[in-house]
């Protein structure tokens, strides 16, 4: 295992025992291996991949993928079946919510029960307590007993004693959720700040846009096994293809993502076109007229598998109706496209995303707000022609543009089609630009000196 590698897990599998009856539990003690009343669940198979110290890596999948095994087998609290999973480094981990903690103990008791478990000791506890009891701003519920918690309280508990800890190694599972959305920002302003530390961090999370924000590496579980690992935006991406995949597409698109593992996935930018512009346009003038690159191409166009709904032409324009994709900043422009419909669909709607080449959704729209606002129905063999305006107050660099159309299958809204970095665009530099940041938002400045 290499100096530079704080987790190395290798064809780590766990294999659970389902019994459909309690008695046959007993049966099987008396039987020894010479009759099973039981069946294998393979939570994990064969699942092998390395976190580099100071990497923040995200884990991904649908529901009972194998995440919350995986990380319970990482921090020891769970034997693997086979293969092993091995750590360098104090962990402090944040899994089940109020795991380790005592119900009967008040919560100052649990504080430094779970602090002892992290290795703290007593004087290290005492100094650190003040800072775990502000953060977790519980007032005088730190004395009561924990079965008097509410969860949010306890999770803030559990996570303000796993932070203080000074973790090489941080896990946090979907408990953060829990919180309320102050809280939930407090939780990740402090672990970016772990994360500066140089602290590797293990994250599990059904937020794609929390993992691309937060992780340098995300990998992909599915049915225990992983499928990928890479990128974070590109990792997603197929997350969230598999996740709205119809049943019967849902096997070939596993093997597809699989096949993929080890092939080095296409840029999200044509090869030149991200430095590519119009030469002599400038003139020294503080903006240039948009304009059409042909050589300013999206290579990672993921589309979701159809549900009857096919996305096509997705373009941007300017309102006189030319077609564009080097923009100016403070522009209107209109981002169109074309949904054929194979079959029927009942309550229709549209949207659009724009995001950064990270992945990071900057902001988009709905055609319609809710159900009752969209198209009640559409008959098989129909085209929708889609358009959106918007301003453009992004400041100059290179975003993507997503396509979607949701409708109503089996009494739940769903993607009928979707297209990720279905377009992309750049918008044009700015002489003497004061704004900073993603986004113009008009700021001004006024100051008065005084000697």
């Amino acid at each position: 295992m290499s100096s530079e590698v704080a987790i190395a897990v290798s064809n780590l599998s766990k294999c659970f025992h389902i019994y459909d009856k309690p008695r046959d539990r007993l049966l099987q003690m008396f039987a020894r291996s010479r009759k099973q009343y039981f069946r294998e669940f393979w939570a994990l198979n064969s699942v092998s991949f390395e976190v580099k110290k100071g990497e923040t890596v995200g884990v991904v999948g649908r529901n009972g993928s194998g995440k919350s095994t995986l990380l319970q087998i990482i921090c020891g609290t769970l034997n693997p079946t086979h293969g092993s999973a091995v750590t360098v480094g104090r962990i402090a981990a944040l899994l089940e919510l109020g795991s380790g903690f005592n119900p009967e103990f008040s919560g100052r008791e649990n504080v430094y029960m779970n602090a002892a478990v992290l290795g703290l000791s007593r004087k290290e506890t005492d100094a650190k307590f003040s800072e775990i009891e502000a953060f977790a701003e519980i007032g005088n519920f730190i004395d009561q007993p924990v079965k008097s918690y509410s969860s949010g309280m306890m999770v803030r508990l559990a996570f303000a004693v796993a932070i203080h800890a000074d973790p090489q190694i941080l896990i946090v599972d979907e408990a953060l959720s829990v919180g309320d959305e102050l809280f939930q920002r407090k939780c990740f302003a402090r672990i970016e700040a772990i994360k500066k530390s140089g602290a590797t961090i293990l994250f599990v999370s059904h937020s794609g846009s929390t993992v691309i924000d937060l992780c340098d590496r995300a990998i992909l579980l599915d049915a225990g096994e992983k499928l990928t690992e890479g990128l974070p935006k590109l990792v997603i991406g197929q997350y969230q293809k598999l996740l709205y995949a119809p049943a019967d597409k849902v096997a070939s698109i596993r093997a597809d993502v699989q096949a993929n593992h080890e092939i080095e996935l296409a840029p999200a930018i044509k090869e030149g076109a991200a430095v590519s512009s119009a030469p002599n346009r400038v003139g020294g003038r503080a903006e240039i007229d948009e304009f059409f690159d042909p050589y300013l191409q999206s290579t990672s166009v993921l589309a979701y598998e159809s549900h009857g709904a096919q996305i096509k032409n997705p373009e941007i324009r300017t309102l006189a109706g030319e077609r564009v994709n080097c923009l100016n900043r403070g522009g209107t422009y209109r981002y169109s496209y074309q949904v054929d419909f194979a079959s029927s669909a009942d309550t229709v709607r549209f949207g659009m995303m724009i995001k950064t080449l990270s992945g990071v959704e900057l902001g988009g729209a709905a055609s319609s707000a809710s159900a009752s606002d969209s198209i009640s129905y559409v008959s098989p063999g129909s085209t929708v022609q889609v358009a959106f305006s918007f301003e453009c107050n992004l400041n100059p660099g290179t975003y993507f543009l997503n396509s979607g159309v949701m409708g109503v299958i089996a009494g739940s809204e769903t993607y009928l089609h979707r297209l990720l970095d279905a377009c992309l665009f750049r918008v044009l530099p700015v002489a003497s630009n004061l704004t900073t940041g993603v986004v113009d938002f008009k700021c001004t400045s006024d100051f008065e000196y005084k000697n």
